[in-house]
């Protein structure tokens, strides 16, 4: 499922892509070890939609696990390097951080944006909430392409840095302001530098301020005393539950990835509204001496429009994941399906997505990971529709869910989407009502004799080169069951395994890496995934090529989720590493 790190995220490859993001300021690094010193949340305004946080001079045992972990996979000596560009504002030459930072850099730096309807030339929205997102990954995936990302009120909002020298940080100030040939204005008494595109900059509380004119002038309002995020309920009681040896932390109010969404069709922040649904959340990013974690805890949605994400812990999870084929390489526990997998199909869209550079999209001929992502999650679609005849013909009778991949090569490749039935007769009938809409969609389809199945249909889309089975029967213990398989041998497997994840050593050691007492709702076997990726020749696809380096630094990626005490959850995301990187 459900990261440098990660990626922002280094990519635990599927679901520790989220964790790139994540680790946007944190390797600035550095030999000194100052303690961690003022939370920036502190001058954060408490509206602040989107909020990024990080301990950007690590020490002991933190720094040598966040440096190892970057080693691994990017390969680089210096992994964190190309992130000093977020904070080179225009007309500075490129940073040095021992000569221009190391002077008065603090323990934690953070970055916000301003709600939509801020001051400023251009209110954010959601189309700045995703700019800054995709200007936070090319720092990390494109190798040092990272650029401060409120020039020209590209996005407004502002970069807080912590400083140990009030006199160093004035100094730096300034000769970043000259060299944005920037001019001196006052705010509520106190004098920042704002450069004829907008940029501004100044010290203010004892930290180092840089970004649009609004975003500095909204921590200048924080520090006179209106309300920080650092005071909000959401943000302080997820960050308290947050782990202790979190390298970075990325937070999202309730409303910022909805309004993020309404300007990009799948991203980051797609990915965000998939895991946290309309809840407030906390992506904390934890490195290990051989793995990488995500922690994305979250709270109960409330309200009449709630929307309850992937993090949002389902015990159904764990058990519809132990039902699947043992050998699967790939396996998700999506509980209850009415509600997850659609979810589901958002996020393994958005995982894709967020490697793909700005612009650039697949080719219209021949495969591509776009083409066969939409044909396979096309009857997901009509499954979870937001209409009554779909909450009816579908809906009504889906129990847990489980997706999975098995084989070795593109020969014995299986795969297929398996939901408990709590009705048989309707789940069968449910077989023609999808063929039907498929054919309306464009879909060839024709019926189907198919051993142990009660009813079944053969659909051929566009795009898909192997023929969709769709399927209604029962498993070995009699269980009713709807199935979506790539072609038949799959829909056998899903139907009559030979035996099932419950009993592997794949669940236990998932078990193992998560910890906590957590059972996996995930598994994905990294090398097994790329080599079919290589086999169909889409490592090459511009959704697909940036995160090859980083897929081959990851053995196995983990998932499992748990309740806290109270309203809070927490989905845990691992990443083992390959030895040698």
């Amino acid at each position: 499922m459900t990261a440098v790190p990660m990626l922002r995220p280094r990519r635990a490859a599927a679901g520790l892509l989220a964790a790139a993001v994540v680790s946007l300021l944190a390797g600035c690094g550095g030999s000194k070890a100052p303690g961690l010193g003022a939370d920036p949340a502190q001058l954060v305004p408490g509206s602040a939609p989107l909020y990024l946080g990080a301990i950007v001079r690590p020490h002991g045992a933190l720094e040598e696990r966040a440096r190892e972990a970057g080693r691994a996979l990017t390969g680089a000596p210096h992994p964190y390097a190309g992130l000093l560009g977020v904070i080179r504002t225009p007309g500075s030459p490129a940073l040095d951080f021992e000569r221009d930072l190391a002077p008065w850099l603090g323990g934690q730096a953070g970055i916000f944006l301003s709600p939509p309807g801020a001051r400023g030339p251009a209110n954010a929205s959601g189309g700045d909430y995703e700019r800054l997102l995709s200007l936070l990954r090319a720092g990390v995936l494109g190798g040092g392409g990272a650029t401060f990302p409120f020039a020209g009120a590209r996005a407004q909002g502002a970069i807080v840095l912590d400083s140990t020298d009030s006199d160093s940080a004035r100094a730096f100030v300034a000769l970043q302001a000259r060299r944005a040939g920037a001019r001196p204005v006052t705010y509520r008494g106190v004098s920042y530098q704002l450069a004829s595109d907008g940029t501004a900059m100044g010290v203010v509380g004892g930290s180092v301020v840089l970004g649009s004119d609004a975003g500095v002038r909204s921590v200048i309002d924080t520090a006179a005393g209106a309300a920080s995020l650092a005071r909000s309920q959401a943000y302080s009681r997820l960050v308290a539950l947050a782990p202790r040896d979190a390298l970075a932390h990325l937070f999202t109010s309730a409303s910022a990835v909805g309004a993020a969404r309404a300007s990009a069709p799948a991203s980051l922040s797609d990915l965000l509204q998939a895991l946290a649904g309309s809840s407030p959340a906390n992506v904390s990013l934890v490195p290990a001496e051989t793995s990488l974690a995500l922690d994305v805890d979250t709270l109960a949605a409330t309200g009449a429009s709630a929307r309850s994400g992937l993090a949002a812990a389902d015990a159904e999870g764990a058990s519809a994941l132990g039902e699947l084929p043992g050998d699967a390489f790939l396996a998700l526990g999506l509980g209850q399906a009415r509600t997850r997998l659609a979810a589901s199909a958002q996020a393994i869209k958005a995982l894709t997505a967020l490697g793909a550079p700005s612009g650039v999209s697949a080719s219209s001929t021949g495969i591509s990971v776009s083409g066969l992502l939409g044909a396979m999650l096309a009857p997901l679609g009509i499954l979870t529709q937001d209409t009554a005849q779909a909450r009816r013909d579908f809906q009504s009778w889906m129990g847990a869910a489980g997706i999975f991949a098995s084989g070795s090569g593109l020969l014995d490749l299986r795969g297929a989407v398996v939901i408990s039935s709590s009705d048989a007769s309707a789940s069968r009938a449910a077989v023609d009502k999808l063929a039907a809409a498929l054919r309306r969609q464009g879909g060839v389809v024709q019926g189907l004799s198919l051993p142990g199945a009660e009813a079944a249909v053969e659909v051929r889309l566009e795009q898909l080169p192997v023929a969709l089975v769709v399927a209604a029967g029962r498993d070995s213990g009699g269980k009713a069951k709807f199935v979506i398989g790539l072609g038949e041998a799959s829909v056998t497997a899903a139907l009559n395994p030979s035996s099932t994840l419950a009993s592997s050593a794949s669940v236990a050691n998932a078990s193992a890496a998560l910890g906590e007492g957590l059972k996996p709702s995930a598994i994905v076997g990294v090398p097994t995934l790329l080599s079919l990726l290589e086999g169909l020749g889409l490592t090459e696809d511009p959704s697909i090529a940036p995160l090859v380096p980083y897929l081959r630094a990851i053995s196995s990626v983990y998932a499992g989720s748990r309740n806290f005490a109270g309203d809070a959850q927490r989905l845990r995301i691992v990443a083992d590493l390959r030895e040698g990187g």
